[in-house]
């Protein structure tokens, strides 16, 4: 809730803004209705470009259903705000609805964010943003609504077109840190294919950083079901860590010269492992069922301690797949008494897929 020194706002914030990839709005707004619903709110989703906005039905600030619905457990989106509604612009005056509202609400931050959906209409709006942003936060300044003790909270401005934006607000854990909530990362050198930033993403994701020196460490083992050419293997390699490379196809020459690989073809939904290994990582193309109902028997069997994988999405409910399989799994390893944290991400780097994360906990 609000510091007890905020003003008493005039103007709360009555709705949900979350960034997404742009062809998922769809897919994001189902997954937040049901889940809102299960926390107890409704509300009516409106799919826009590359976000969805969800006003909340009720007396009750969005900022308690924001507390209660974590980022980290949303698939489908990249970022989470408590938003205020959208603002219609007019070319000659674009500030002062934007200072208006903002003082209205009551609230105070200690930096602006403009942001735009990452489409190439949304960078086209570079230019504006740049030109707007000193008077924008100078006005704010003077207005007392941006001051360097703020609580952490971030002003986000969401422009959906140059005479349309929509304000949200964000506050420090349960946000994401990057702009527009995308982790961009350059291609390695030496990287056999472009698939090895989705598990580079994915360690960023699932693994705090300072717990890298043990859970990515020199001299675990890992395989990877689907290796050719051998993207995802090279993060491994990179790691220090001997890998069981699963895979009819040819892997990378280079890779093989590292002497950490060892390169079996065989199919990746039948080979078994020789020793529980630390790592299990595959992004095989086929039916999500399919693949989960692999890395089940791999976790129920505890042949690894953990394990990173994609599930390739149909072009039609993709929540609902991916709803359906979290689920199945999550009871498969309860049935099983293995105790596991799951998450899945639509991750910047991902397409029409998701990546699962699981870890072990015994």
């Amino acid at each position: 809730m609000p510091t007890a020194t905020r003003k008493k706002a005039t103007l709360e914030p009555d709705r949900l803004l979350l960034y997404c990839r742009p062809g998922f709005e769809a897919d994001l707004a189902s997954e937040v209705a049901e889940r809102a619903d299960g926390l107890g709110w409704t509300g009516t989703p409106e799919a826009l470009i590359g976000c969805v906005d969800f006003p909340v039905d009720g007396d009750l600030p969005a900022n308690e259903l924001h507390r209660q619905l974590r980022l980290a457990g949303l698939v489908f989106a990249r970022q989470s705000l408590v938003s205020l509604p959208p603002l219609c612009l007019s070319r000659e005056d674009r500030l002062t609805p934007i200072i208006e509202q903002v003082v209205a609400s009551g609230w105070s931050f200690e930096t602006v964010w403009q942001e735009t959906p990452d489409t190439n209409e949304g960078k086209a709006l570079a230019g504006l943003i740049r030109a707007l942003a000193r008077p924008l936060e100078s006005l704010l300044k003077k207005r007392g609504a941006l001051r360097r003790k703020a609580g952490g909270r971030r002003l986000h401005l969401c422009w959906h077109d140059g005479e349309r934006v929509q304000l949200g607000m964000s506050f420090p854990g349960n946000r994401s840190e990057l702009p527009g909530g995308i982790r961009r990362l350059k291609f390695p050198r030496g990287a056999p294919s472009r698939s090895t930033l989705k598990l580079e993403e994915a360690w960023h994701e699932f693994v705090p950083r300072d717990e890298w020196p043990d859970r990515l460490a020199e001299g675990m083992q890992a395989a990877d079901l689907g290796a050719a050419p051998g993207g995802w293997t090279w993060q491994l390699v990179r790691c220090g860590m001997h890998v069981f490379a699963i895979d009819n196809g040819p892997m990378d020459k280079g890779l093989m010269a590292s002497g950490m690989v060892e390169h079996l073809r065989e199919d990746g939904f039948v080979w078994e492992p020789p020793c529980r290994l630390d790592w299990l990582v595959c992004d095989i193309v086929d039916k999500p069922a399919r693949v989960v109902a692999m890395v089940e028997r791999w976790l129920v069997r505890r042949w690894c301690r953990e394990a990173v994988f994609n599930l390739k999405l149909p072009m039609k409910r993709r929540w609902e797949t991916v709803s359906r399989c979290l689920a199945g799994l999550e009871g498969a390893l309860d049935d099983a008494g293995v105790r596991g944290e799951i998450r899945c991400r639509h991750l910047y780097h991902d397409r029409e897929e998701v990546t699962v994360h699981v870890r072990l906990l015994d």
